[in-house]
């Protein structure tokens, strides 16, 4: 496990979620080669449990230092934690704020904290749009960063780079991108599909790959990117998310450094 306390006040920080990212998909296109951004950093994917089953849920538990569990036996030290008696998983690698999440933990240790929204939960437009992106400096959501919108990861990426261009280098920086592009509906980055599918699951994340590369050359910044739940399309006749099914409850996660 890489030692946070030597990252946090020296590396800027990106969080990357790619929202209803299945892990079989995940690890099917990498290793088909159907990823070349990702590959280039990501040799495979870690296969992960998440802490919830849908967007919310997930999101809270992340931003409270418990990103998804590595598939197997434990305890297992975690990068972030929050102050609290009784933790198993607080390491000498990890980095520990005095604080009520680790969005907050970071920017009392000096970073600006920006949230660029994708799923609704981001939204803004709802009390409960607000709850996650006010825990940060500044948030940003577009109608054409949505579910919605075919070109979102391009435009999410867009927005990305505008904020980091404008900061100072010597500023540290923790950037969230939650990436609505795998959510339902996805059947649109599939030519003449008309519903969705794994399949059209699988090309919208080879859309995500095609759009990443520009977040990835600003450094030294330690990446994290994994998925916050999975999605069923028919398995044991489960379809969506917000439930207990293996392909909701694994999830890919990666983590590296542009050094």
């Amino acid at each position: 496990m890489i030692n946070m306390n030597d990252i946090v006040g020296s590396h800027d920080i990106l969080f990357i979620t790619l929202d209803t990212l299945r892990y079989d998909v995940a690890c099917q296109e990498l290793a088909a080669g159907h990823l070349p951004n990702l590959a280039r950093w990501l040799p495979r994917w870690e296969k992960r449990h998440s802490p919830g089953s849908f967007t919310y849920a997930a999101h809270q538990a992340f931003f409270a230092g418990f990103l998804p569990t590595p598939a197997e036996p434990g305890p297992h030290a975690r990068l972030f934690a929050l102050a609290f008696g009784g933790s198993e998983t607080t390491k000498d690698g990890t980095c520990v704020f005095e604080a009520p999440d680790i969005v907050s933990g970071l920017a009392g240790r000096g970073y600006h904290t920006v949230c660029i929204g994708g799923v609704g939960f981001f939204n803004q437009l709802t009390p409960l749009g607000l709850v996650l992106p006010q825990l940060f400096h500044e948030s940003h959501w577009q109608a054409r960063f949505g579910v919605t919108a075919p070109k979102s990861t391009k435009h999410q990426v867009q927005c990305a780079l505008k904020i980091v261009n404008g900061i100072k280098s010597s500023q540290r920086l923790f950037l969230f991108i939650n990436i609505s592009a795998l959510h339902q509906p996805n059947y649109f980055y599939l030519p003449g599909a008309k519903t969705d599918s794994i399949e059209s699951h699988a090309a919208a994340l080879r859309y995500v790959d095609s759009q990443l590369p520009p977040l990835f050359y600003r450094a030294p910044v330690f990446c994290i990117i994994c998925s916050d739940h999975g999605t069923a399309y028919g398995e044991d006749n489960y379809y969506g998310h917000r439930l207990a099914h293996e392909v909701v409850w694994t999830v890919p996660y990666g983590e590296f450094i542009i050094k």
